[in-house]
């Protein structure tokens, strides 16, 4: 018996190979040293120092993360090129709360039997994120697996590296009561739920506004780093939130050095007649008809959770706790400085609104709470 037999394809390793080369060159620059396909990445700490040019103490800030169980949804509808993009965003995301500019990324790909075609489609994604928020895909790994991972099976986790000055790490000790938190959308769940989206919501081809619910919650993360990064030149971020698996109540603490309570109005689930104002997303009142129980489909169940999550408190904040629920990422700023930010946002085709206040806490933690 050979490895082949055993089940691992060596050559089908090596195109995967080939494939990756050619979609990393797209995201390359001066800093890198070699290419795909050598043991271990390298980025040259001449041009690391370069790009840390006019800071006085420059700081790598890292992040880690995967894509979870949305895998699941990119088999079964065989669509793979999106899920790179989420793994890339989680971990970039992450990074930017602190202020930090990804340099380079590296992925892990795990499968039980190797098809380069699909796992070159999954790099797509990921170099397609590495390029949008001007960072290099650096290297990675792929794992054939048999007999661990099903055959069609493949799991993808991912690794940044960023850097910022220390003088501008954003750590969220300069948010004071009184500051104004400004939500900026999400483009859907992102990556986050989806154990629960795929008990709830088992028909991937149920139609969603002319389109397979499926392939509207395979919508991947949004990437908000070069919006950010360009604010961050403009005002005073005080501070910054992912929101992530957890929902609000999880994440917007986690920028809080201190104990402080951020408080938020209740968006409303149905778009007519709120105007400008944030509004909870179609596909999360799909959602939340499912985490209820409901039986019907299509508009009727949409209407009916978004129905709910104005009616059913205890609803609203499992959701709340879970989802994004439309904002995927949370600035926290001075009050005169909150609207010249969400003009800033939103002509580069970032929506962004006014969603919350920072409040003295009331307990010896900090809270979330909706009014």
């Amino acid at each position: 018996m050979d490895y082949k037999q055993a089940g691992v394809n060596i050559e089908e390793g090596y195109r995967a190979v080939a494939k990756y080369r050619d979609l990393a060159a797209g995201t390359t620059n001066a800093a890198v040293i070699n290419g795909i396909g050598s043991f271990a990445g390298m980025f040259s700490l001449k041009e690391l120092i370069r790009a840390g040019a006019g800071m006085e103490d420059p700081v790598l800030v890292s992040g880690t993360d995967g894509v979870g169980t949305k895998l699941e949804l990119a088999f079964k509808l065989k669509k793979y090129d999106t899920v790179g993009i989420d793994c890339v965003a989680m971990c970039v995301n992450d990074i930017l709360c602190h202020g930090g500019r990804p340099l380079f990324f590296l992925d892990y790909i795990a499968c039980g039997k190797l098809d380069a075609e699909v796992a070159a489609e999954i790099v797509t994604g990921v170099a397609a994120g590495c390029r949008e928020t001007g960072s290099v895909l650096l290297g990675g790994e792929t794992a054939e697996m048999p007999g661990f991972y099903e055959a069609g099976k493949y799991d993808i986790a991912g690794f940044a590296v960023g850097m910022v000055d220390r003088k501008n790490i954003i750590d969220g000790s300069r948010i004071q009561a009184g500051d104004t938190l400004v939500g900026i959308a999400s483009s859907g769940p992102h990556s986050n739920g989806f154990s629960l989206i795929r008990k709830v919501l088992p028909d991937l081809h149920e139609d969603f506004g002319g389109m397979p619910l499926g392939m509207a919650l395979l919508e991947p993360t949004r990437l908000y780093v070069k919006p950010v990064l360009a604010l961050l030149e403009q005002m005073e971020v005080r501070g910054m939130a992912h929101i992530t698996g957890g929902g609000f109540y999880e994440n917007v603490p986690r920028m809080f050095s201190r104990p402080l309570d951020a408080v938020f109005g209740i968006p409303p689930a149905k778009a007519a007649g709120t105007g400008n104002a944030w509004t909870i997303p179609p596909v999360f009142a799909r959602i939340a008809w499912g985490v209820a129980g409901g039986g019907s489909t299509g508009p009727q169940a949409q209407e009916a959770g978004a129905e709910l999550l104005e009616t059913d408190e205890a609803l609203r904040k499992l959701m709340f706790n879970t989802y994004n629920m439309g904002i995927g990422f949370v600035l926290a700023l001075a009050p005169e400085d909150s609207g010249r930010a969400i003009d800033f946002l939103d002509r580069r085709g970032y929506p962004a609104w006014e969603i919350g206040t920072v409040k003295a806490a009331r307990g010896t933690t900090g809270a979330v709470a909706f009014v």
